[in-house]
């Protein structure tokens, strides 16, 4: 780290002066790229499209609030189940027009949501899993009617970006088109300038918040590593970022103390240590819970993710869904407790024992192997698998971490070719998505075909059930008890271990501009990278009272 710290050093000390940034102007690090390509398709669901093209140019009808944990009006002023989660009515915000001065009715939301239908690539939520139509009611009412009982759907068709009608219904091909000049109603929708090396988009002049947005431009340079962008953030070229910067307070924060800051809450995804449950020996819960007390978490998340992160509930449920999770299952740590010798006993318990060489045989005389798949560039991750082999070689066990280029991690976990990986979660308004893609026998793929969750291939008949019952319902009262249920049966079942829950990264500088929330005014995730949340950020931020007009 101090060879980090005095790299940095050096380099600040050595650069050039940053040039003039026009006032007005935010600087934004959210995608790492060596090079920009003009991609504003908010339909994509490879990511190839710049950010903020699908909240900031384009717009939801409910914008889930994850630090506040609520849902909140957007382009849609209230929504109604006249058949309990059955069919379900939006009101369109009247008022809205398109940037191009066209006015937002609810037939561009039902043919939004055509598109999904006819170009299933698009349709990356699933939405037509579970919609029978979309109908336009009238100029500003939508009605959604799902083919089963489905009350997710309500955060799943909120949540997804608007596209208009008298544009897009001219498009032949909505998956290869790259929708160069975009037209939407999002705060900022003008594209000022695009080179492989800067792109400049500017504010919306039509849109539908009084006064808002207060910044004129968003600035993105191309920035291709996790250096370079630390590097820019040290020398105060960047307003607002989203990385993950090692030592922040040496490194950034101690660099201007009275305007580089941070903020990160631990709501986002819980990273899990996937065991393959399709196979043994780690089809045996005994195993996985063995292997989950031989984990020390608190010096994993020390050495690992230098603190920023904390060891995981037993529910692995992060702190995004605090109103929803039970501080009573396990409240001595329980399954993700830290105990090797309870870890031995079962291992032992599962018929694997401890031999005169350290290593774990079973009555076959088979050494008990395990190796930790994780991305090899991914730091913080491969840190944590080192950890965590070393704390299963302490127990008998055989692990070692295999390294992969992201691409071919992603595609063996994916398949389930694995033992032990390293892996993100599902996450979303309530628990439901997140124990659905840890439990639900509806998401076990084979082993060998691609999986877009489940990739450990467990199926829990009780939690079928629970998931089934809780589709069903609108009712908050009964949600919440199935959601009790649903963690109980989590820690029962043990079916991937949970490690430490994601921080949402955020740092902002208040050089040039305020109003970021943070600790102390938690209105929204700062982190860049929670959308469409970034839109309570982007109609917030204003350029900084006590600065006069002109350059920095």
């Amino acid at each position: 780290m101090n060879r980090i710290v005095a790299i940095l050093a050096l380099l600040a000390a050595c650069a050039d002066p940053q040039g003039e940034t026009p006032a007005g102007t935010l600087t934004v690090l959210q995608e790492q790229q060596a090079a920009w390509v003009r991609n504003f398709n908010p339909l994509l669901t490879t990511g190839g499209a710049r950010w903020p093209t699908t909240a900031g140019i384009y717009e939801p009808l409910i914008v889930y609030n994850r630090a506040a944990g609520e849902s909140v009006p957007w382009l849609a002023t209230g929504w109604t189940w006249t058949e309990p989660a059955l069919r379900l009515r939006f009101d369109v915000r009247p008022g809205v027009t398109w940037s191009d001065g066209a006015p937002l009715t609810a037939a561009d939301v039902a043919f939004t949501f055509d598109v999904l239908r006819r170009f299933p690539a698009l349709d990356g939520a699933g939405a037509w899993s579970f919609l029978a139509s979309v109908t336009a009611v009238d100029e500003h009412t939508v009605e959604f009617a799902f083919s089963r009982p489905y009350s997710p759907g309500l955060s799943l068709v909120g949540g997804q970006a608007i596209v208009p009608k008298h544009v897009w219904e001219g498009v032949a091909d909505p998956v290869s088109f790259t929708n160069p000049d975009p037209v939407g109603t999002g705060p900022f929708t003008e594209i000022v300038r695009f080179d492989a090396q800067v792109w400049e988009l500017g504010k919306n002049p039509r849109y539908w918040q009084p006064g808002v947005p207060k910044v004129d431009t968003l600035r993105f340079p191309a920035v291709a590593s996790n250096d370079q962008a630390l590097l820019a953030l040290v020398r105060g070229e960047v307003d607002w970022a989203g990385s993950f910067v090692p030592a922040i307070e040496r490194t950034y924060v101690d660099r201007d103390p009275a305007h580089f800051h941070y903020w990160f809450p631990a709501v986002g995804d819980t990273v899990f240590l996937y065991p393959q449950n399709a196979t043994p020996p780690l089809d045996d819960a005994r195993v996985r819970e063995a292997i989950s007390l031989a984990i020390d978490r608190k010096r994993l998340v020390r050495v690992a993710m230098h603190d920023y992160a904390k060891p995981s509930h037993p529910t692995a449920l992060s702190d995004g869904y605090r109103a929803w999770r039970r501080d009573d299952l396990a409240p001595d740590g329980g399954w993700v407790r830290y105990d090797p010798a309870a870890a031995a006993a079962g291992i032992d318990a599962a018929g694997w024992t401890l031999g005169p060489d350290g290593r774990r045989r079973n009555a076959a005389g088979d050494v008990l192997t395990l190796p930790i798949l994780c991305p090899a560039g991914w730091s913080d991750w491969v840190r944590a698998a080192q950890i965590i082999a070393r704390d299963l070689d302490a127990i008998g066990v055989d692990a070692r971490v295999e390294g992969l280029d992201f691409s071919a991690w992603f595609d063996r976990v994916s398949r389930g070719d694995f033992a032990l990986a390293l892996g993100w979660s599902v996450s979303g308004p309530t628990p439901y998505a997140f124990y659905r893609s840890l439990l639900g026998s509806d998401t076990v793929k084979p082993v060998g075909t691609a999986a877009a969750t489940n990739w450990h291939r467990h199926g829990s008949p009780a939690a079928d059930a629970l998931l089934a019952a809780f589709e069903a319902t609108v009712d908050p009262v009964e949600q919440r008890r199935l959601s009790d249920a649903l963690q109980a049966a989590f820690v029962e079942e043990a079916p991937a271990i949970p490690l430490f829950p994601t921080p949402a990264w955020g740092e902002f500088s208040t050089q040039r501009f305020e109003g970021f929330p943070d600790a102390e005014t938690p209105y929204a995730t700062l982190s860049p990278n929670a959308v469409p949340d970034v839109l309570l950020v982007l109609t917030q931020v204003r350029p900084r009272d006590d600065l006069q007009a002109g350059s920095r």
